[in-house]
């Protein structure tokens, strides 16, 4: 699982030096964090629709296509920012054998 991150994210770190008409990410980067952000979101709400239809209709196909957009456009957000994916890979190590509840509890209150 690590080398396919690894390997989308050197992608992802190649794209901010290419030509945003030759790459749809080098024109997300382009257009800045803020299109980043909202194509993030319309993954994140079309996940959400293709997981309830898969609850109905037992066929998962289009739920792994959406999560697979959806951390695509996670990992682009995170290079956006200057951070690799193993940032979150550490903090999901991090959290590993915490009880949800008390890892939560223990987040700085805002």
């Amino acid at each position: 699982m690590t080398d396919t991150l690894n390997r989308l994210a050197q992608v992802l770190e190649d794209r901010k030096a290419a030509t945003a008409e030759g790459s749809y990410v080098a024109s997300l980067y382009e257009k800045g964090l803020n299109k980043i952000l909202e194509k993030l979101g319309e993954e994140s709400i079309e996940t959400i629709i293709a997981a309830k239809d898969a609850q109905i209709s037992g066929d998962c196909s289009d739920v792994i296509y959406e999560t697979a957009d959806l951390w695509f456009h996670s990992m682009i957000m995170l290079a956006q920012l200057g951070l690799h994916p193993q940032a979150v890979l550490d903090e999901l190590d991090r959290r590993h054998g915490l009880s949800g509840h008390a890892e939560k509890a223990s987040r700085p209150s805002a």
